[in-house]
Parts: C-alpha cells; structure tokens; sequence
C-alpha cells in the first residue's frame, strides 16, 4: 500500500515461520505482524485568505479536518482548507526536516513551484 497524496496510511506486513523440534518436524505456522505508518510533509491553501500553510503530519485526512474544523490557530481564520501537495517519509523527523526546508525558503513562487510540479 502506498498512497502519497492521502494520509492514514498503514501497512501490515505478514510473514510466516516454520520450526523444527526434536526429531519430529512440525509445521507451524505463527504470523508476524509489522506495522508502519508513513509521515508526510503538506501544503493546504485557503482561497479566501490567498495563503498556504505548511505542516507535517502521519494522516492526512485527519489533519486536515482539523485545520477545517478550527483545531489550529493560525489556520482557524483561512477555513476551508484544500490540500494542494504532500510528500511521504519513512520517518517523523524526515518529514519534519522536509516542512521546515519550505519554511525557510519563505516564498511563494517556491511553494507554487513544488505544487505545479
């Protein structure tokens, strides 16, 4: 499973074990369960204030309904929210690193860049 441009996405990985005791093989089968959770960097925009907001989160569509239902203050004056871009990362820090890397580009054009790509 691997979906960039919606959030919540989780993986569950199978795999199966066989083992062998004494002098008797015995099949047996133990299912192992990995679960990983995908973190992104996004892009929302509002039309009624003209400006993008910048975050990262693990579900998008959460996130965003968060933004649209007022959770945040400095979205809370730019409802309704669109998500416009995202990325996805292994890792939390890896999407932090990447939101804060548009921050401190701090224009427009860069962002509007990345959206149109």
């Amino acid at each position: 499973m691997n979906q960039s441009s919606r959030g919540g996405v989780v993986q569950l990985v199978r795999t199966s074990a066989c083992h062998a005791e004494g002098r008797e093989f015995e099949s047996r089968r133990s299912r192992h369960f990995i679960l990983v959770i995908m973190f992104y960097a996004y892009i929302i925009y509002s039309e009624s204030t003209d400006k993008y907001y910048v975050g990262h989160t693990h579900d998008l569509d959460l996130r965003l309904q968060r933004h649209n239902d007022g959770w945040t203050r400095s979205t809370k004056f730019g409802i309704p929210w669109k998500l416009v871009y995202s990325e996805e990362y292994e890792t939390k820090s890896e999407a932090i690193k990447r939101e804060y890397e548009i921050k401190r580009k701090k224009r427009r054009k860069y962002i509007e860049d990345l959206i149109n790509k």
